[in-house]
């Protein structure tokens, strides 16, 4: 017999990926005999295969229909939003069960604009499912690809939109410090930042083999961080990578608040594993053409500070 589907939404960035992953464990615990069919972008199903709920990835387009030839699943989890714009996208494969936050139409959780993100996903199967979601059931099992480095400094300078990308003078200005100490650094990137990373190395004084933008795949860039020894990134996918794989990291925020979508706080040796820096108010615009005020604000300083507390007792790199 055909064991029951059920369908998670979450066709998002990384960071949404991520996020997302302890309520799709919880999801996993509520129907642990049904087909767990993950809905997310085709640039992140290999990432998505490394959630070890999921048993099928189903490539999907932001709040448009799902290619989906099956019969209706047993269970539909809107795990992409908060109003009808993306449930109607899980209802109309007419689940025997629809789980969405409440909004007109669809009764469901309430929404709490000031919740972490990954809180609130886990309340949401908790309260609709009435299982445990544990907020810190974060981890990603490793790629089985090998990484292009190993015990890496990583300095990931770039992110999606201005508002978010602290200047890259002063990122060039860490990678300098980490590679005097004696780090390896390595600059991380998409196809579309490699300029920026080649921007950063050359003045931080690294040669071309420290660029490693637009050279890895997306499972290559997460086996770097699951190796790194440290990394140092503003609010982007690779932070919540380092999250994941439990590295050290300096983590610079600015439009949004951490209180948002920041790190847990997990213990190190000598400390928080993940150190945040941010000055602002929670009223920035992350979707800025401009670097954010409150971005701005961080200095380099501030940044070698929290970097020496990591350096002094960061963990080993993963093998």
């Amino acid at each position: 017999m055909e064991r029951p589907t059920a369908v998670v939404l979450r066709p998002l960035g990384l960071g949404d990926l991520l996020t997302g992953v302890p309520a799709i464990r919880a999801v996993r615990a509520a129907v642990p005999g049904h087909r767990l069919v993950l809905a997310t972008t085709t640039p992140l199903e290999p990432l998505a295969r490394l959630v070890d709920a999921v048993d099928e990835v189903l490539p999907a387009r932001e709040l448009e229909p799902l290619d989906w030839a099956g019969p209706p699943p047993e269970l539909a989890v809107d795990l992409h939003g908060k109003g009808p714009a993306s449930h109607v996208v899980v209802a109309d494969l007419r689940p025997g069960r629809l789980l969405t936050f409440g909004s007109p139409g669809y009764p469901g959780p309430t929404w709490y604009p000031d919740e972490h993100e990954v809180r609130r996903w886990c309340r949401l199967v908790a309260e609709g499912l009435g299982v445990v979601a544990d907020p810190d059931a974060l981890d990603l099992a490793v790629p089985a690809v090998p990484p292009p480095v190993r015990g890496a400094a990583v300095v990931h300078p770039g992110a999606a939109f201005p508002g978010r990308r602290w200047p890259p003078d002063r990122f060039a200005a860490i990678a300098r410090h980490l590679a005097d100490a004696g780090h390896d650094v390595r600059i991380t990137g998409g196809p579309a930042e490699v300029g920026l990373a080649r921007a950063v190395a050359a003045a931080a004084g690294l040669g071309e083999s420290a660029v490693l933008a637009g050279r890895t795949t997306s499972t290559e860039l997460a086996a770097v961080v699951a190796a790194a020894r440290l990394v140092v990134c503003g609010d982007t996918g690779v932070a919540h990578l380092a999250t994941a794989y439990r590295r050290p990291s300096v983590v610079l925020f600015g439009p949004v608040s951490p209180a948002l979508w920041g790190p847990p706080l997990r213990p190190g040796e000598h400390g928080p594993l993940h150190r945040v820096l941010w000055h602002g108010d929670g009223t920035g615009d992350p979707w800025g053409t401009e670097l954010d005020p409150a971005l701005a604000e961080i200095t380099v300083d501030e940044v070698l500070d929290a970097l020496d507390g990591l350096v002094d007792g960061a963990c080993p790199s993963q093998a």
